[in-house]
């Protein structure tokens, strides 16, 4: 884990450097990052596509075949539709299906006026500046500010992990296939230890996407908490390995997230509401 002294995402003026290049995506996986940007361009027009990025483990680098998924965020010129949907889901289907040392690609869609808009300045749009690698059309980073860690952030980010909670749950009583447990294991570990990484990120003054250390900068701010610091420790190795076993996802749902989304709400307050 990075020390007092080391490297936290900064610039030299203390705004969260920019996650990820595409000069890092391991050679593995630079097919299907070439695929998944001829796909795009063959699924949406210039009239209809803004711009295109990747994200998550494969841009920074640290992508593993056969374990790491692809991820993208397509920006539309208008709010989505159907048919846009579609095309997006068709374009998922296609990449996991050629490319077999990825597991799954899910590709998020919105439209260039959500990104920029003053509601989600401090979530969408900083997840599309810090944590997101252009991949086709105009970089939308350009139109946003440059972030701190500030609780402004943590709040506009995770602030609404509460509302997380009933949707886990009913998943997972509805999972009937071990597929379906480590699909739900994986997404709620990654949002849990990333909800415990901001809870404290404005006391730690740095950025990380990073699991494992996310999860011991939690530890460090939470020492008299030693349940919560290994269920964390926990959830962020399922979030990278994640696993099919009911007791993990009873532990991380109905005992972890609802203690993490109280102390959240203590600490930083809820998001602001969406409509």
């Amino acid at each position: 884990m990075n020390d007092d002294n080391g490297d936290r995402g900064l610039n030299e003026d203390g705004t969260i450097r920019r996650e990820g290049s595409l000069s890092l995506v391991p050679a593995a996986f630079a097919p299907v990052v070439a695929a998944a940007r001829s796909r795009i361009t063959g699924a949406f027009d210039g009239r209809r596509l803004h711009s295109a990025y990747v994200y998550g483990s494969i841009p920074r680098g640290t992508a593993v075949p056969g374990v790491s998924d692809l991820d993208l965020l397509l920006v539309l010129r208008t709010r989505p539709t159907g048919a846009d949907e579609a095309a997006a889901r068709a374009v998922e289907a296609a990449l996991a299906a050629d490319f077999g040392q990825i597991d799954g690609a899910g590709a998020l869609l919105t439209s260039t006026d959500t990104v920029t808009s003053e509601l989600e300045r401090h979530d969408l749009g900083f997840f599309l500046a810090c944590l997101c690698t252009p991949l086709l059309g105009e970089d939308l980073a350009g139109r946003l500010p440059r972030y701190r860690p500030t609780p402004l952030l943590a709040r506009e980010t995770n602030g609404d992990l509460v509302l997380a909670l009933p949707r886990w749950r009913r998943r997972a009583a509805e999972a009937a296939t071990d597929a379906e447990r480590r699909s739900l294991c994986r997404g709620a570990a990654r949002r849990i230890v990333r909800s415990g990484f901001t809870l404290v990120m404005p006391q730690w003054r740095g950025w990380t996407s990073d699991l494992a250390e996310s999860a011991e900068v939690f530890a460090r701010y939470y020492p008299g908490h030693p349940e919560r610091i290994e269920q964390m420790r926990l959830a962020a190795r399922v979030g990278r390995s994640p696993c099919a076993d009911p007791a993990v996802l009873t532990t991380l749902i109905e005992d972890l997230a609802p203690w993490l989304a109280a102390e959240y709400l203590a600490v930083h307050g809820g998001k602001a509401p969406r409509p």
